[in-house]
């Protein structure tokens, strides 16, 4: 279902903690928003958002519910990049340049809804306030940064390489535990394996005493082995 031009029908307080539109208020956000055109759309779960490959046309903007990324690897399994939850934007880096299209397919993960402003309009929010230009231009190079990262994760070959820099930056440099927040399913989709073989990957590193598992809490035991892993790939 497609409602146009019904901003009274967005929570503005969470629209404003959206990176596009922090340090708004909320009556600033919903004056420009009334001098332009839009959609709310919504979505079921598991309905297709958008296929990797279409043209970005607007500015996509999850103002409840959550959506994931997917893409197919070199052979042919499907990896989840990531999971977006309201109020965060969808493919915000894509929607200048030649290449504008969508790197990913995106798939409702529960029943969601998504503001839509079409390219010309977002420019004139851009025009119109410079707390919006500066925010939008933050977000397109964290985006950058997060994608350049994920495209060095998927660049390791193995369970046990993409296990061990995922524990790595979890803990950081100063730290050798950390709450594990992502359950087992949750991390497999990442890692883009099945449970069982992230399973057997875990079990094989606590054998080894590179890691201790308790409840919620990962130890690292040896982070210079799990360095060496990862050099060594």
């Amino acid at each position: 279902m497609v409602c146009i031009n019904c901003y009274k029908m967005i929570d503005y307080s969470l629209l404003n903690q959206c990176p596009v539109f922090r340090g708004l208020g909320e009556h600033e956000s919903q004056d420009m928003l009334s001098r332009i055109h839009f959609q709310i759309k919504s979505f079921e779960k598991d309905e297709i958002v958008v296929l990797a490959g279409e043209e970005v046309k607007n500015l996509f903007i999850v103002l409840a519910g959550s959506v994931r990324g997917e893409m197919i690897d070199y052979s042919g399994k499907t990896v989840k990049i990531e999971d977006v939850e309201a109020p965060q934007p969808l493919a915000s880096a894509f929607l200048f340049g030649k290449e504008n299209r969508f790197p990913v397919t995106v798939t409702a993960n529960v029943p969601t809804r998504i503001l839509a402003v079409p390219v010309p309009e977002f420019l004139k929010l851009l025009q119109l306030n410079s707390i919006l230009l500066r925010n939008y231009l933050d977000s397109i190079s964290s985006r950058a940064q997060f994608l350049s990262q994920k495209l060095h994760f998927l660049s390791f070959k193995t369970i046990r390489e993409k296990v061990a820099h995922f524990l790595l930056k979890q803990a950081g440099d100063r730290f050798h535990s950390f709450e594990l927040k992502a359950k087992q399913q949750q991390l497999a989709d990442l890692f883009g394996v099945t449970r069982p073989s992230l399973a057997r990957v875990l079990g094989e590193m606590q054998n080894e005493g590179l890691i201790k598992i308790e409840k919620k809490t990962v130890t690292l035991l040896d982070k210079n082995a799990l360095n060496e892993l990862l050099r060594n790939g």
